[in-house]
């Protein structure tokens, strides 16, 4: 049967002990990682993307986005404390509801985390060039700073940072650790000092009208803003690393989402009450898409006649700030934004790398991908592999398009823990649940409909896009992965050597160590 390969909680439990993670990671830890990884380019760019599909409407689109975020955050909490183990929702679905399934959900993540690397690399561009114009009084060239989608030719410091953050990844110094957790520091100040200088002055005029492109465009924006809120399920991939993970885990998922939604709103509103986020129209009137070259070339002209929009900036906290009488604080937040981003490219990269370990480790990838380097002890061919790919998506295409897709593959992911969660509750009632998901058969079809509802909400290229990476990796699996599973051949509960597990390539936070307890 094509769903009947189901991995026994008991065996994935059984397997994670004996190829275990050092569990070093608290709540407080587990909360800055969640932090870390959700503060990114989603609210340091995507507020421009946001207003050009709604305008201050966006501000609904934050609610959507963050409720929809926040029941499938309450059914990952559930999976997570109950199963404490690496692989996040590719590892509770192949318990639930077989392989096929994880399969396609793993497949899924892979592409969330790459893309998703990959816009966060376009983010910190526009910040950087941004920083580096006004600093020097300098005018890059767009064709050398955009992609082809978006006015240029190809975005070579977006490369920059995605193939430095990728040689990190592979010599794997301790150090980064430590520099992650200054790094959240830096991103949650510089949010901080945004909202204090622009709420106090916001001007309520700059609310109305409120959906100058009506419901669509408030379902369209709140679909791009969900990016702005994924970073939580990097925590949940942590879980093998977790101390006491049956309490820890709920408050790291929860909490993390919770702190970075009260930032998320208070910046929006920022934004809207200072400089106006009404969209911007083309010559007749029309609607422009965000990302596109028509709205480059209106923002071009807009920019000639000395009118500007912050939906035309690709640093539109930054911009903000100098628009209100802040140049140099802006000049600080773009500087902030340039040394915290990578830390998101960072953690991006070491899900992914994550999500390969465990595939790897139930056979449905190969052994290859898991290939330790001698000298430095990292899984360097999918970091290199990995590191190409978004050095590739970050060149060639703008901020917009690559969340859309990212928010493509998190949201089947959400969907699929969500109808997890769901039907672990009838099939395995008896297994201790430290975490239980409130009204589970309210909430959990809730956070299924809004998954479904933000993915119909996404552009139809993106949706295209989704099924053509959903079909090749039904051909992958099929072709090579599902002859080769170790749950196929009877393989359940692998005790594999030591010496053969890929390191963590950085440690996601100070104490925390790599598999098998070697250090990266």
């Amino acid at each position: 049967m094509i769903f009947g390969r189901v991995k026994p909680l008991d065996a994935i439990l059984a397997t994670a002990e004996k190829k275990s993670l050092h569990r070093s990671l608290g709540a407080f830890q587990l909360t800055m990682l969640g932090i870390g990884a959700v503060i990114g380019t989603g609210i340091f760019v995507l507020t421009a993307e946001a207003a050009q599909k709604a305008g201050p409407g966006m501000m609904l689109s934050f609610v959507i986005a963050g409720f929809v975020c926040a029941v499938a955050a309450l059914c990952y909490a559930e999976m997570a404390a109950m199963v404490p183990v690496s692989g996040s929702a590719y590892t509770y679905s192949y318990a639930v509801m077989g392989e096929l399934i994880a399969w396609m959900v793993g497949w899924a993540l892979i592409l969330e985390y790459a893309v998703a690397a990959g816009a966060v690399s376009v983010g910190w561009s526009g910040y950087v060039v941004g920083l580096i114009e006004h600093t020097f009084h300098l005018d890059i060239p767009d064709l050398l700073t955009r992609g082809p989608f978006d006015g240029g030719m190809v975005n070579l410091p977006a490369m920059l940072i995605a193939s430095l953050v990728t040689w990190l990844l592979v010599i794997g110094t301790k150090e980064s650790a430590t520099v992650n957790a200054v790094l959240v520091a830096i991103k949650v100040s510089a949010l901080t000092l945004f909202i204090v200088l622009s709420v106090p002055v916001m001007n309520m005029k700059g609310f109305t009208p409120f959906m100058p492109l009506g419901f669509s465009g408030v379902s369209a924006a709140a679909a791009s803003i969900f990016f702005a809120y994924v970073g939580f399920d990097a925590v949940s991939t942590a879980a093998e690393e977790t101390k006491n993970p049956q309490r820890n885990m709920p408050i790291g998922v929860i909490g993390s989402l919770a702190i970075c939604t009260i930032f998320y709103m208070l910046v929006a509103a920022g934004v809207i009450g200072t400089v106006g986020a009404q969209p911007v129209y083309g010559p007749a009137g029309e609607v422009l898409a965000p990302g596109s070259t028509a709205l480059s070339q209106q923002c071009a002209a807009l920019a000639a006649a000395g009118t500007e929009a912050v939906t035309c900036s690709k640093e539109a906290l930054a911009w903000t700030l100098r628009e209100i009488g802040w140049p140099q604080i802006g000049n600080l937040l773009g500087l902030a934004a340039g040394l915290a981003l990578p830390s998101v490219i960072l953690m991006m990269m070491f899900g992914q790398t994550r999500i390969f370990f465990v595939m790897s480790r139930d056979g449905l990838l190969p052994e290859l991908f898991s290939k330790v380097h001698p000298t430095y002890k990292t899984p360097h061919v999918i970091t290199i592999l990995t590191g190409i790919f978004v050095a590739l998506f970050a060149a060639f295409f703008p901020v917009g398009i690559l969340a859309d897709i990212s928010n493509s593959g998190t949201l089947f992911a959400f969907a699929a823990v969500s109808i997890a969660v769901m039907r672990l509750r009838k099939t395995d009632a008896d297994r201790k649940r430290p975490f239980r998901t409130p009204a589970i058969y309210i909430t959990a079809p809730i956070a299924i409909a809004g998954c479904a509802y933000l993915f119909w909400s996404l552009g139809v290229e993106t949706k295209l896009m989704f099924v053509g990476w959903a079909t090749l990796g039904l051909i992958v699996y099929f072709a090579y992965s599902r002859s080769r599973s170790h749950v196929g051949r009877g393989v359940v509960d692998v005790a594999e050597a030591g010496a053969g597990i890929p390191p963590q390539p950085v440690p996601p936070l100070p104490g925390a160590h790599t598999p098998g307890g070697q250090d990266a």
